[in-house]
């Protein structure tokens, strides 16, 4: 970045930065601590649906680096599409394998980046329960490299639990890289796991 740059106000954007997502689990700890959330075990990759050949054998390599792992029960990763039409990348574990699973998100961010699908990634969530049904996303921006909070209301509809995101947010500031800017905490809708 120059003076240039500088003087017009000009910033670098923030690279992404995968590694964050191997604080999860720590994070977990605090999370459930502070606001009484466990993992559900369940995460989600989504990205901006891409068609041909190229993507259907970098699914291929996930499924396959995936399904050599003895500990998973099930399928390892099952791709969806949401009614906005965007693509998920789903990896569900058991509850207490929160560090496998921060793994498999890893590993399917990691492979759509190095085979040139990296721009069309858009985030990575892990699942969290509470009381009640209660329901909480930790959600990673890819574009941005932070998280935030995504806490829709009990009882369908399109609500959020504003307040509980923003106490989700103060609890987890020393765990994670929050997003500031809170007009980028966007709705997940119909997000798998969640």
């Amino acid at each position: 970045m120059g003076l240039l740059d500088i003087l017009l106000g000009r910033t670098k954007p923030v690279l992404p930065d995968l590694d964050q997502l191997f604080a999860l689990p720590s994070a977990a700890v605090t999370l459930e601590a502070a606001a009484g959330f466990t993992p559900t075990g369940t995460g989600a990759v989504c990205f901006a649906t891409v068609e041909g050949g190229a993507f259907e054998q970098t699914h291929r390599e996930v499924q396959a680096l995936l399904d050599a792992d003895a500990d998973r029960d099930g399928p390892p990763v099952e791709l969806s599409q949401d009614e906005y039409g965007y693509s998920w990348l789903v990896s569900r574990r058991s509850p207490g394998q929160l560090s496998e699973l921060v793994n498999d998100l890893h590993a399917v961010n990691s492979s759509m980046e190095v085979n040139g699908f990296g721009p069309q990634l858009l985030c990575s969530l892990a699942g969290f329960q509470g009381e009640g049904g209660r329901r909480l996303a930790l959600v990673y921006l890819y574009k941005r490299g932070t998280f935030y909070p995504f806490a829709p209301l009990p009882g369908g509809g399109q609500r959020r639990d504003n307040a509980l995101e923003l106490q989700v947010k103060a609890a987890l500031a020393d765990d994670l890289r929050m997003e500031q800017d809170l007009s980028r905490w966007f709705p997940v809708w119909g997000a798998p796991g969640l």
